[in-house]
């Protein structure tokens, strides 16, 4: 069998892989989840990938790239899929996402606003006494 052309279709999940800018094993993991349909297998039951499954693999890997979960991300396919969507469905999932990555900045920025406080209460020498410590301990109980 002679050697496929670079640009040749379909390729094996290495390839696939590589061109969508994830591993061998988020292809086998996304198709476990249902987000990539069963692809074709060579006689000898190597999986062949078409264009079409790698730029499914893209477009799941942007999504992940932006937070999405992987619920989401089922839905946000099968949205991208049906061409007689509304673009409002989709619209109010990337709302409700971009108000619960607020919800995670601030939370964050108050765990950073907590530790910086903590820090600058901290001697930072060779002495035992550290007030970081002490605040992940919490109160004693007895």
């Amino acid at each position: 069998m002679s050697p496929r052309p670079a640009e040749g279709w379909p390729v094996p999940i290495g390839t696939a892989a590589d061109r969508a800018g994830v591993s061998a094993r988020m292809v086998r993991h996304y198709e476990s989840l249902g987000l990539l349909a069963q692809v074709a297998r060579t006689d000898s039951g190597y999986r062949q990938y078409t264009e079409a499954d790698v730029h499914t693999l893209r477009f799941i890997r942007r999504a992940r790239d932006l937070g999405f979960s992987m619920d989401e991300i089922a839905t946000l396919l099968g949205l991208w899929q049906d061409k007689q969507r509304a673009s409002s469905h989709v619209k109010r999932i990337a709302q409700k996402h971009i108000a619960n990555l607020a919800e995670r900045i601030a939370a964050m920025q108050a765990m950073q606003r907590s530790l910086q406080s903590l820090v600058s209460c901290c001697q930072g020498d060779d002495r035992p006494d550290c007030p970081i410590l002490d605040d992940l301990a919490g109160p004693r109980h007895p």
